[in-house]
């Protein structure tokens, strides 16, 4: 039997060993542990409204109307009035028929990708799409195929391999993201439709970054590019933009009944709090008026002056990522911002490739001006000294 300490031993000696951190809060612009203050550039809080009044009263009013726990699964009696508004208006938020709400992220992708796919269907990912995805799709029992990021030819060349027998009692879905988590660019979201639509395929393109903070009034990438009626299913977290928690796979009545009744992550847990989906709908409501446009002007420039001043590509959200390559060096530049009073983590293997580790920064409205030019100040030190 395999010793867990020696392979923990092997994490170690190849810079791949991770630890838990812990904090009094996790949104904002500082994170708070023990005596240390540091600046957060490490949240994925990109408008700032993981503290926001409106989404903690949310949060109160519903637990003392509903209670904490929601008791049961949501096919027995764990239902509630908050997840049916939240449902109701994220569907109508993205222009869809319907949506299902999910406890998170992870569940979301899971349950979904079970629920369309079984044994002798085929689903064609990025190859860099969120882990989540990746094992959905080997979950599912489908066959998995991948392409290079963002590569359309090999993703033709896939799709013109593919056996077309039988194919009315066969699925292909292809699996994006609105933006990347780990390199913050975005999809050939128009030629992915098109080839789709030649193919007579499915597509699920996961917002879960470009929620909020891109669109008119935060509706996200499919929407950005006028294309929102060539995807099938929309997913996306409410533990991002919308300061909350919980997730969503918008699409037709028809799919999310199936999805209802086959999505194994969502049938077999208990429902989300009834707060939760509370707070989510405030998140969802404070994105679309006044404050999330405010708040997403904020955030834009202060990703405008972040990258001007490390003379960068400007990404199309929120994530920055300072390519270094050899983990250890990227360990090292954390660990020097750390010591500076920053938090921006180094990112490895396995969340990226061997070889291309990074400091993966996120900007958030809440950053000021004074706080960009510490950080890139830092940075430039920092990487001067590796």
């Amino acid at each position: 039997m395999r010793d867990p300490g020696s392979e923990l031993n092997k994490l170690r000696e190849d810079n791949l060993y991770r630890e838990l951190k812990y904090g009094a809060s996790a949104t904002g612009r500082t994170f708070h542990s023990g005596d240390l203050s540091l600046l957060n550039f490490s949240s994925n809080d990109y408008l700032g409204l993981g503290a926001n009044e409106v989404i903690k009263e949310a949060v109160t009013e519903t637990i003392a109307s509903y209670g904490v726990g929601s008791g049961a699964s949501r096919m027995l009696s764990g239902g509630t009035t908050p997840h049916l508004l939240i449902e109701k208006e994220t569907a109508s938020f993205f222009g869809k028929d319907s949506s299902l709400f999910f406890a998170n992220g992870y569940g979301a992708a899971l349950g979904t990708l079970g629920a369309i796919l079984q044994k002798g269907d085929t689903v064609i990912l990025d190859k860099l799409c969120h882990a989540s995805l990746i094992d959905g799709s080997r979950l599912s029992g489908a066959t998995v195929r991948t392409f290079p990021h963002n590569n359309i030819e090999n993703l033709k060349t896939i799709l013109n391999s593919i056996n077309k027998e039988n194919q009315k009692e066969k699925r292909i879905l292809i699996v994006t993201e609105g933006i990347f988590s780990m390199d913050g660019d975005v999809p050939p979201i128009k030629e992915i439709i098109k080839l789709k639509e030649q193919h007579q395929t499915l597509l699920l393109l996961d917002e879960a970054h470009s929620f909020g903070i891109i669109g008119e009034s935060g509706k996200g990438f499919a929407h950005r590019e006028n294309c929102i009626n060539g995807v099938d299913f929309l997913m996306t977290t409410f533990g991002k933009s919308a300061g909350a928690a919980g997730s969503v796979t918008v699409s037709s009545r028809t799919w999310t009944e199936l999805i209802l009744n086959r999505a194994r992550s969502f049938i077999y847990s208990t429902a989300p709090m009834p707060s939760q989906a509370a707070a989510a709908l405030a998140g969802l409501r404070l994105i679309k008026g006044k404050l999330g446009e405010e708040r997403r002007g904020t955030l834009h420039r202060n990703i405008d002056h972040l990258c001007n001043e490390l003379q960068i590509p400007r990404p199309q959200g929120a994530i920055i990522p300072l390519i270094i390559g050899d983990e250890l060096h990227a360990l090292k530049i954390a660990e020097n911002l750390h010591r500076e009073g920053i938090l921006a983590p180094a990112i490895r293997y396995p969340t990226v490739s061997k070889g291309s580790a990074r400091i993966r920064i996120t900007v958030s409205a809440n950053h000021s001006e004074k706080d960009i030019a510490f950080l890139v100040k830092k940075i430039k030190k920092s990487l001067n000294n590796i």
